[in-house]
């Protein structure tokens, strides 16, 4: 099952190049006062509401896919968890360019640990990326995201993929400079997700996905994520030690070779296997 958010906050299934407006389904989600939940209440509800998204679907007005805008597939994540340097030629091409180090040590995922960004530098594929530093070098971030479907602390590798609600494309763009990674990388529009999630029971096993990213058809990025140094299943249970993992929450896994800059008026096109393609324009 592809599921997107798409235009006013209307919630679409993805058949072939159509959307299927399947909105209605929603109204079975719980009603809330405040304090509100810290978690996404589609995600959390996912399983609940996949046989209404199926019977929505058989009446539902469908649009082509060309027109309709995509909004982030995660409405509410209570957090983003992102691995550093989890490719090893992306750990090696950092400590060779200088302007990716900025001649500090980049040290290996397994000692300088996951990092955060901010839930507010979140957007949809169709939103677009914000340059707002243009005496800096901006870096595109090709990532294969995975979305926590239910509470995760302390859980098993073995275990870990049954946590995932569904998987979906991530762009990690990020300022280089000396300040802490999160904050170069938590800039609005920074976090682009989508264009939709595929649910985990459809893409299956998370490991041999190619990965493709260009711009303005120009090879940038193309890996595998069978190459990550920290599987998906390392991550979750590693990043469940510290914290709780809750549904709705964004795990970004990390980016391969190839990282460079992008300016004003480009377009980024990402491709990832099972999951698909987004563009996404540079403004």
């Amino acid at each position: 099952m592809k599921l997107c958010r798409f235009n006013d906050n209307r919630l679409g299934l993805v058949q072939g190049d159509q959307v299927l407006d399947v909105t209605s389904a929603l109204e079975a989600l719980p009603a809330y006062r405040y304090p509100l939940p810290r978690t996404d209440q589609l995600i959390e509800h996912l399983d609940m509401l996949k046989p209404r998204i199926v019977e929505a679907a058989k009446s539902a007005k469908s649009l082509p896919l060309s027109q309709v805008s995509f909004l982030p597939p995660v409405a509410n994540p209570g957090k983003v968890v992102a691995a550093p340097v989890n490719y090893k030629a992306h750990l090696e091409e950092s400590r060779a360019d200088v302007e990716i180090n900025h001649n500090r040590q980049v040290i290996e995922i397994q000692t300088i640990g996951l990092f955060l960004k901010s839930t507010s530098s979140i957007v949809g594929a169709s939103e677009g990326v914000t340059i707002t530093f243009d005496d800096r070098r901006n870096d595109h971030e090709i990532e294969l995201v995975a979305i926590i479907g239910k509470p995760a602390r302390n859980v098993s590798k073995e275990d870990a993929l049954n946590y995932v609600a569904g998987y979906c494309i991530g762009l990690d763009m990020t300022i280089r400079g000396p300040e802490e990674r999160s904050l170069r990388k938590s800039l609005d529009t920074f976090t682009v997700l989508g264009p939709w999630m595929v649910t985990a029971d459809e893409f299956g096993e998370p490991s041999g996905q190619q990965m493709v990213l260009t711009v303005n058809n120009e090879p940038r990025q193309n890996a595998n994520t069978k190459d990550l140094i920290m599987s998906v299943r390392d991550l979750i249970s590693w990043g469940s030690t510290f914290y709780t993992l809750q549904p709705g929450d964004i795990l970004m896994t990390g980016t391969p070779e190839g990282v460079n800059r992008v300016v004003r008026g480009d377009t980024i096109h990402a491709t990832i296997d099972k999951i698909g393609a987004m563009s996404v324009k540079v403004k």
